[in-house]
């Protein structure tokens, strides 16, 4: 019931039919919940969608009407040397007006995602990690509940910061995440596909790879048996097709795109762009080969442009992990070096994954 209200609600926000309070009410809800910006952006995109299917349908009664004109007039009955140019001089306003709509409709759907989309701030560059402390009582009181049907894991009256995404790099339960998701973090928190939340201790946040790792610290945790993937030295090809997953809301989201620069923000060489959507929240999620291969950890996105998002190459990984092999008390850490997922098809893959990648809570 709730979601159907929600619904609504995002239903009438679009069509700009409420009041100027609940406006800036739903405006600010927006800002301060990545899930329901993500819900309105998605909503936004199927109302144009069911829009551009109406003027089809209605364009096709167009020609269905000028055929059977066509057909009473006898010009469909047999083909003479001319008759085309003269029906197209006499149709041809239909058909441009019909062209039109297409073409406006495609600028539609695009300028309608663009204002439904997070307004830009006056930084080109945003870190993907979610902010939660400015939840407001509403959106708190259901934290709470949910974690109160949980194993408490959660430090006592303390307030979740920020959030992000962090996968497993050995069957132990060594994690590895964005450092910027740490930062002042008094605790750690991390929680799988299934609810399931453990204690973590954070080992090393590297602020120049911008790469951290964490352990699980948990006696409820039980070690993996096998690491699905691998992960990378070689990164990927201009063009190649990759997908991502992530925590942009509290449950697992799937994406998919391609890459699309072998450099980082402003020619940055430590990160690739890649072209994918991706919220706050997507921090340290994977980014994946079609073969399963882990190359490249999500790390940020360019306010100004759809879709430009920057991940730091995945042999970095390997650089962060040699830092911490320093300390001899964690010499035995393997980094997952073959993948099982080539070959199977996306969705087994995904299925795969998910006991893979955890959302990290921070406080």
């Amino acid at each position: 019931m709730e979601e159907i209200n929600m619904l609504d609600s995002i239903e009438r926000y679009i069509r700009g039919e409420m009041l100027p309070e609940e406006r800036v009410f739903f405006e600010h809800l927006r800002k301060s919940s990545p899930s329901v910006d993500q819900m309105v952006v998605e909503h936004t995109i199927f109302l144009n969608r069911m829009n551009k299917y109406g003027e089809r349908k209605q364009f096709q009664r167009v020609l269905e009407d000028v055929h059977g004109k066509l057909e009473q007039t006898g010009e469909l009955s047999e083909f003479q040397p001319g008759r085309l140019v003269r029906i197209w001089k006499k149709y041809q306003r239909v058909v441009a007006v019909a062209a039109s709509i297409a073409g406006i409709t495609a600028l539609a759907i695009s300028g309608l995602v663009s204002y439904v989309s997070p307004k830009s701030t006056d930084t080109k560059y945003q870190q993907l990690s979610r902010r939660l402390d400015n939840l407001d009582k509403k959106q708190n009181a259901l934290y709470s509940n949910i974690i109160n049907e949980m194993k408490q894991k959660e430090p006592v009256d303390a307030k979740m910061k920020l959030g992000g995404t962090g996968f497993m790099v050995d069957v132990k339960g060594y994690l590895l995440t964005d450092a910027h998701i740490l930062s002042n973090a008094r605790a750690v928190v991390v929680q799988n596909y299934k609810g399931e939340q453990y204690k973590a201790t954070i080992l090393l946040a590297d602020a120049n790879s911008d790469l951290a790792i964490l352990k699980i610290d948990d006696e409820d945790f039980k070690p993996y048996a096998i690491l699905p993937y691998g992960i990378s030295r070689s990164g990927a090809d201009l063009g190649e097709p990759i997908f991502t997953m992530g925590y942009p809301r509290d449950e697992i989201v799937y994406g998919e795109g391609y890459m699309s620069a072998k450099t980082g923000f402003e020619g940055d060489t430590l990160a690739c762009q890649i072209a994918v959507a991706a919220n706050p929240g997507n921090s340290g999620g994977p980014v994946l080969n079609k073969n399963g291969e882990i190359i490249g950890v999500l790390s940020a996105r360019q306010m100004q442009a759809q879709g430009v998002v920057f991940a730091i190459k995945a042999k970095y990984i390997y650089k962060v992990i040699d830092s911490l092999k320093t300390d001899t008390s964690y010499s035995s850490i393997r980094l997952p070096a073959n993948t099982q997922l080539k070959g199977m098809e996306r969705i087994q893959q995904v299925k795969r994954l998910e006991d893979c990648i955890f959302l990290v809570k921070t406080y």
